[in-house]
């Protein structure tokens, strides 16, 4: 129950639940679809009563973090990006500025209902500006992946030793 805690008290503080279970996607911006009539929908009876939409992506992880990074060398991670859908959908990475560091490669193309394709991250570890920061500059940068429902931002972080 969310009204007590592990041992039958009454809870303090409310509970909060995920983005998840509250039927949102966490880092996403809802695009206005124009209905495409010769698309190829899933029509029967077993996704006819479900309320939610089923399309779009998922992330995992929904975020990257490099952690401290050594000046002058590339690093690379893997973010695999899950159709949850019951169509194929597309989706293309608007690729982040060169002064970031950041580059994502990947695979363009249809994605099949349930299947997933992985992009690989890849950040070139640089400090930018002259400024003293105590020995540690901080990367922050959303990657936006825009699909055919939303836009999903990759939050990317690192802290760059110098």
């Amino acid at each position: 129950s969310l009204t007590v805690n592990v041992v039958g008290q009454a809870r303090k503080e409310k509970v909060i639940l995920p983005s998840s279970l509250q039927g949102t996607k966490p880092n996403s911006i809802p695009n206005k679809k124009i209905e495409d009539p010769v698309a190829g929908k899933v029509k029967t009876s077993s996704v006819a009563t479900i309320g939610q939409d089923l399309n779009g992506f998922h992330l995992i992880p929904p975020r990257v973090t490099f952690g401290v990074l050594k000046e002058g060398c590339t690093y690379a991670t893997t973010v695999i990006m899950k159709n949850i859908g019951v169509n194929f959908s597309r989706f293309r990475v608007k690729q982040p500025p060169p002064h970031t560091g950041l580059r994502v490669m990947y695979t363009p193309g249809p994605v099949a209902a349930g299947l997933q394709v992985e992009l690989e991250i890849e950040i070139f570890a640089m400090v930018i500006g002259g400024k003293d920061a105590g020995g540690l500059e901080e990367v922050s940068y959303d990657i936006e992946i825009l699909t055919e429902t939303d836009t999903l931002l990759l939050p990317v972080k690192a802290n760059i030793l110098c």
